[in-house]
């Protein structure tokens, strides 16, 4: 009988400890909870993206992502039962009317992606820095949106110029954090540009450049050679031909402007140590500073050579004696006579011939 009893005792005490224990196993079990909000990064929504807390259904795939970069909504009803499909029940939403899910991506910016392409031409067959290169591609680079594991920088593994027909082929790579690295392969033309000053106007021959008739544009480097002027060394200058409107300066089309021209009247310095004299002339040509010009002095009537020196100025040199040298000092005329010695001491002249007496 008492054998009974204990085995009576032994089975309830197990049955309380089985209900006590299922009942901490149920409180230590958190409940699933519906997300607001979410990021993904692949191109499927997983139901661990969902709820919070889903188990062991977590990695379950139940939608595709948005497309690259944009934000998506999900109704809450909608996603109630597509969790219910797969078991998971008792999700608390929080009062939530809907979900977004946004899917992460890189965005490559066009503008960087035409940068590295030059930066992978530079200096290649002939090309200059890549911030002078003017680049064409087949087709308009579009800002790229790329999946987020694709971590790694742009780099160049082939790259190819032809000079001649100025065509490229670059081909990149991005390394993916999941899978094989991405390639990207753009084609085109490319050539080198320079900054150049421009005419806003056209120009006759001799001429003045203001500052209003120069602007600065970049040119192909083809166009313009090693002889580009720049804006502030044309800027003053004079033309020397015609000179056409949109057209990219060189330093042969230009000189100095003269400071005397043909027929004017100019004025004719004759200076030298001790003397400074101003004469009126007329220029017989025109010159710039520092060329030798021929003037006809009215005064003399003569035609006289002279250097320009300012506007409306010509500085003529003057000739100036020059002093005998030291060994004409002594001359003999005639037979040779003797000299009479002087001498050299003080106060002590030589006696000349006694008189005869």
């Amino acid at each position: 009988m008492m054998k009974i009893r204990s085995l009576v005792l032994a089975a309830a005490l197990l049955a309380a400890g089985t209900a006590t224990s299922l009942a901490q196993s149920r409180e230590d079990v958190a409940a699933p909870v519906l997300r607001a909000s979410i990021n993904v990064t692949g191109d499927v929504v997983r139901i661990g993206d969902v709820v919070d807390n889903a188990g062991s259904a977590a990695q379950i795939a139940i939608y595709r992502a948005p497309d690259l970069g944009t934000t998506g909504s999900l109704a809450t009803t909608q996603v109630l039962a597509t969790l219910r499909a797969h078991q998971v029940i008792g999700v608390e939403t929080r009062d939530l009317k809907s979900i977004s899910v946004t899917r992460l991506a890189r965005t490559l910016d066009a503008r960087d992606i035409e940068l590295q392409v030059a930066r992978a031409l530079e200096r290649r067959s002939g090309l200059g820095d890549a911030a002078n290169l003017s680049l064409t591609f087949d087709r308009d680079v579009q800002t790229l949106q790329l999946d987020a594991a694709n971590t790694g920088t742009m780099q160049p593994v082939s790259a190819r110029y032809d000079s001649r027909s100025g065509r490229f082929d670059v081909s990149f790579e991005i390394a993916n954090d999941a899978s094989a690295p991405t390639k990207l392969r753009f084609t085109g033309t490319a050539f080198e540009t320079v900054e150049a000053a421009v005419l806003a106007r056209g120009l006759e021959r001799n001429e003045i450049l203001k500052s209003s008739d120069v602007l600065i544009e970049r040119r192909p480097k083809s166009e313009v050679g090693n002889d580009v002027a720049s804006r502030d060394s044309a800027v003053g200058m004079q033309a020397r031909r015609q000179l056409r409107a949109g057209q990219a300066l060189r330093a042969a089309d230009l000189t100095k402007p003269d400071l005397v021209t043909r027929d004017q009247n100019v004025t004719l310095i004759y200076e030298s140590s001790g003397l400074y004299l101003t004469i009126r002339g007329k220029a017989l040509e025109g010159g710039t500073e520092g060329d030798v010009v021929n003037v006809l002095n009215l005064q003399s009537k003569r035609t006289v050579s002279g250097v320009v020196v300012g506007r409306g100025q010509v500085s003529v040199a003057i000739s100036t004696p020059r002093p005998p040298a030291a060994a004409e000092a002594a001359v003999t005329t005639g037979a040779a006579e003797p000299v009479a010695p002087v001498s050299v001491a003080a106060n002590n002249p030589v006696p000349g011939p006694r008189k005869a007496e």
